[in-house]
């Protein structure tokens, strides 16, 4: 059964590791628990940067692509190149996890992340792409992590606890987008002082972390087993149809979404909008997912299936979609609030079952694992295919119908991941 509790003899299991701390380990955990005011402000400033150095890229994309005379697919690889390392890191985060231990990882991904944007800025095309590497890996360590961490440290909060997360991490990528061209004009900079100042957001998130890679420093305990020699075997989430679905409704979700933080602005400017217009409007979007990704997850951890809500977000997406279709520039505030809604209920949904169908938090770190890096590889073809069918149609028409079967497949698989039961 979904959340079902642990044994009657629980202990602090670290999720990542899917190791048991400890005396010293578990010391440490309680110090670290002992100041949850000092973890939460951790977290949150981790997930600020979860998309912000994604977002603040969209509406500068048309500067970008002029400074380097790249095409519209080659355009795209500056979204697409991160969300395929976010599929990449993923694949290594829980070794690294299981290596270091999830606060020294999330620490040393933030200083990553703030390289990787200023990377990005460097006068050489071969920086942007590379920076891109660099802030998608980063990224992906940061986004596996987090949900274990979670569910290890408040396991009686997860749900509540993911839709800070969630909503944290779209909030952030509201700030970048609008932001971005107003940060340029202010700056003076051209695009490379806008989106360099992110690494800022990146390196202030690092310092919240510190302390407590301090406090849990040498004393994590991760040679200790969790499970004893004769005891139940960790469960294969590869083996698991309804980790696959819940995998799937990720990359899904994750598709539909980095398809609009590509392209969205652009597609408002392509139809007449201006570009400081487009930006803001995109902005609004990011702002309204901060209600979905907040409401839907609380929403989800009181029901026993999430059937209801899969049906709404995926609903609500698809019809924003139909709108840019039809109507543009016209509707492009109804359509961007529709699609903020969807999809900040999505992510906070697609991120929520990875909790709800795990019955403990090693298993809810794998699950993590592996849905982020099949999610997002998945996600990373979005960008690129929307911007080759874009270049060879001369219409954002076709892309969108691709992604409205897009969302058709998400409904599907989604109400086969919502069901109430466990991995």
């Amino acid at each position: 059964m979904s959340g079902s509790a642990p044994g009657p003899a629980p202990v602090l299991v670290d999720a990542e590791a899917g190791a048991r701390p400890s005396v010293a380990g578990a010391a440490a955990r309680r110090a670290l628990l002992a100041h949850p005011a000092l973890l939460l402000v951790g977290i949150v400033l981790a997930s600020l940067n979860m998309r912000a150095a994604l977002a603040s890229v969209a509406p500068l994309a048309g500067e970008i692509s002029a400074a380097f005379g790249l095409s519209a697919a080659a355009s795209s690889l500056v979204t697409s190149v991160p969300v395929f390392f976010l599929g990449a890191g993923a694949a290594v985060a829980p070794w690294l996890g299981r290596r270091f231990g999830a606060e020294r990882v999330l620490f040393a991904a933030l200083l990553l992340l703030a390289a990787g944007i200023l990377a990005r800025v460097l006068p050489s095309v071969y920086a942007l792409y590379g920076g891109g590497v660099l802030v998608g890996t980063a990224i992906a360590l940061l986004n596996v992590l987090m949900p274990g961490l979670i569910k290890r440290d408040f396991p009686d909060r997860a749900a509540s606890m993911t839709s800070v997360y969630t909503g944290a991490m779209i909030a952030g990528a509201t700030v970048a987008a609008a932001a971005a061209v107003p940060l340029e004009k202010a700056l003076g900079g051209g695009w490379q002082a806008s989106l360099g100042s992110w690494s800022l957001l990146a390196a202030v998130a690092a310092l919240a972390w510190l302390p407590q890679v301090l406090i849990v420093r040498g004393r994590t305990g991760h040679a200790v087993r969790a499970v004893p020699a004769g005891g139940p075997r960790p469960v294969s989430v590869r083996r698991s149809a309804l980790a696959w679905q819940v995998t799937l409704f990720m990359g899904l979700q994750s598709l539909w979404t980095y398809v609009l933080i590509a392209w969205m602005p652009t597609i408002f400017v392509d139809h007449g909008m201006d570009r400081s217009t487009a930006g803001v409007v995109f902005a609004f979007n990011n702002l309204v997912q901060v209600a979905g990704a907040f409401v839907v997850p609380l929403l989800a951890g009181r029901m026993r299936s999430q059937r209801p809500l899969v049906v709404l977000v995926t609903t609500l997406v698809a019809a924003g979609y139909a709108g840019l279709m039809v109507a543009p520039v016209e509707g492009a505030w109804l359509w961007s609030a529709l699609l903020g809604i969807g999809q900040g209920g999505a992510v906070g949904l697609a991120l929520t079952l990875i909790v709800l169908r795990s019955g403990d938090a090693v298993t809810a770190a794998g699950l993590s694992g592996m849905a982020q890096t099949v999610g997002y590889l998945l996600a990373a073809a979005g960008p690129l295919a929307a911007g080759a069918l874009h270049q060879a149609t001369g219409s954002w028409t076709a892309p969108i119908c691709v992604v409205l079967g897009v969302c058709a497949a998400a409904l599907a698989v989604g109400l086969l991941a919502a069901r109430d039961r466990t991995v």
